[in-house]
């Protein structure tokens, strides 16, 4: 496939977004725009560098790595428990699910009620305050692209269905509420690529200028 760079206007803020982990979303509406406009174009280009780019027909793009491990970062597995966590307790006072966790919001003084009321859950995830819920669960969810902090709530992004739909599997063959409580097990949870929190300090600015160089460059081969 032949490729132009000069078509790819927004090559550099795409790959470095994606490559860190971010779910770019319409809310992002220049890169996503040009993402569905090129897809193929980009396709073949992180293919050849060694990444799959993920087009999820509900709205939005991600990264996984062809060569990614089998166990589940840290933040996957808390974005996980949180998000079954809400939808148990969004349930249990006869709101929809997924009407929230799909553009809907949650507003801050709903957290502290949240975090009591789960507050066993939320231990495994090392998680005991609303500064720490906000800072290691939902500050990551809008880092990685699957939510907004806006005006004292958050607003949930279509990113947002790759979590629900984990709930949605383990609801299949269980109740959802007795599978959090009853089991010790790790809930499942969805791969993330660029887990900038796991990285070591300092290298992940580096690791991504060097992988966004190497982007180039082989888009060029393309067109050699």
């Amino acid at each position: 496939m032949q490729l132009d760079l000069n078509e790819m206007t927004q090559l550099a803020p795409i790959f470095r977004e994606l490559f860190k982990g971010y779910h770019l979303s319409r809310s992002e509406p220049e890169c996503y725009a040009q993402l569905s406009q090129q897809q193929d174009q980009y396709r073949a280009l992180f293919r050849a560098l060694g990444f799959e780019l993920v087009c999820d027909p509900r709205g939005f793009y991600y990264f996984v790595p062809e060569q990614m491990g089998t166990q589940v970062n840290k933040t996957a597995q808390r974005l996980a428990l949180f998000t079954f966590i809400l939808v148990e307790h969004l349930a249990d006072q006869g709101r929809d699910p997924l009407a929230v966790l799909d553009g809907g919001t949650l507003g801050r003084p709903e957290l502290p009620a949240l975090l009591d009321k789960y507050r066993d859950l939320f231990l495994q995830a090392e998680v005991t305050t609303q500064d720490e819920l906000e800072e290691k669960i939902l500050r990551r969810l809008t880092q990685l692209g699957f939510a907004l902090d806006s005006n004292g709530s958050y607003r949930f992004l279509p990113p947002m269905h790759r979590f629900l739909d984990v709930c949605l599997a383990v609801q299949q063959d269980r109740d959802l509420a007795a599978s959090l409580h009853a089991s010790d097990l790790p809930l499942p949870a969805p791969t993330l690529a660029g887990d900038e929190e796991d990285a070591e300090d300092g290298s992940a600015e580096d690791d991504e200028e060097a992988a966004l160089a190497r982007a180039i460059a082989a888009e060029r081969e393309f067109d050699l």
